[in-house]
């Protein structure tokens, strides 16, 4: 136990059709040759950059050290249970769904992909697909991707800077141009495409219509006033934190993630020696650590990604 420490993970620069050459002002240094979509922070893949266990992924570290990362609410013991990305869209996403639980299991997938967005920014006109429009069934949604015009179909909703979306399993869902957005998910990468714009990729309309659910929770999640807790969920829970002074954060439930939106900061627990992170970073605090102390600078927004301690109703939510 004594091995483990708040460690920071590079990100893993994704490229995808509708993604963007300039992650400005997240990663302004970043050069893309081909367009990203997806920054992962906290995938299987990615590498520890700090201190003894610098180079080794967090795969496997889960899988060394199983409850001591994950912590006690975790689903799977040698699994990170979340999965954490900026999403960099400038052209339109797939339509698409992904399985809950139960439908990822019947497939031998580990667990479904219930998400959430933090829209960090937004360009005046910037949108989200949430759902089919009341009364859509499953047969006019197949039959409209057949003729090529499904995002007909679906209920756009317009997005600003701060808002927090919901996006249960089951919902059909895309996103358009003009955003940032911090994505919360359960650790799956499983996306059913429905309709993908004449893209050459694989479609899975067969999958993704019985995946489908006619009403889901998502939408616009109805913040509470005085909270720094964005959502809770089931599967996670989001805060935001401004800090001007250093404050301690406890979970032994639970891994802690902090993703840094701006500003910068220095990390310490009670092992593996004091950290700095800026913008664009993402920390994992295993379970076992259970107290990791953040001294802010320069003016430090961050997001911290948990796991609920107790069973946790989805949350309430707006249509738009």
């Amino acid at each position: 136990m004594s091995a483990l420490y708040p460690f920071l993970l590079r990100p893993e620069f994704v490229e995808r059709p509708w993604g963007a050459r300039n992650l400005s002002p997240i990663y302004p240094g970043h050069r893309c040759e081909k367009p990203v979509g997806e920054v992962w922070l906290t995938g299987d893949e990615n590498r520890v950059s700090n201190g003894p266990l610098a180079g080794r992924t967090l795969g496997e570290l889960c899988r060394e050290y199983g409850r001591a990362v994950v912590g006690e609410s975790a689903r799977e013991t040698e699994r990170f249970p979340l999965l954490i990305k900026f999403l960099f869209p400038r052209e339109m996403l797939s339509v698409q769904v992904h399985p809950d639980d139960e439908a990822a299991r019947r497939v031998g997938l580990p667990c479904g992909k219930t998400e959430c967005w933090y829209v960090l920014a937004a360009d005046p006109g910037a949108q989200v697909a949430l759902g089919l429009k009341p009364g859509t069934t499953r047969e006019q949604l197949a039959q409209a991707i057949c003729e090529v015009r499904a995002e007909e179909l679906l209920n756009w909703v317009d997005i600003q800077p701060g808002e927090m979306i919901y996006v249960d399993a089951g919902t059909v869902h895309t996103i358009g141009p003009g955003s940032i957005l911090v994505e919360t998910q359960q650790n799956s990468d499983t996306t059913y495409r429905l309709y993908d714009y004449g893209r050459p990729r694989e479609i899975h309309v067969e999958l993704g219509l019985a995946a489908t659910k006619a009403r889901t929770r998502a939408g616009k999640v109805r913040r509470k006033e005085r909270t720094t807790t964005l959502v809770a969920s089931p599967s996670f829970i989001v805060e935001k934190f401004a800090l001007t002074q250093t404050r301690c954060f406890e979970a032994v439930h639970s891994p802690q993630v902090v993703v840094v939106l701006e500003g910068a900061g220095m990390a310490e627990g009670r092992s593996g020696g004091p950290v700095s992170f800026a913008r664009g970073d993402a920390l994992v605090v295993p379970a076992a650590v259970a107290q990791v102390g953040i001294h802010p600078d320069q003016g430090l927004e961050m997001l911290r990604m948990t796991l609920p301690a107790e069973p946790t109703p989805e949350p309430e939510t707006t249509p738009g």
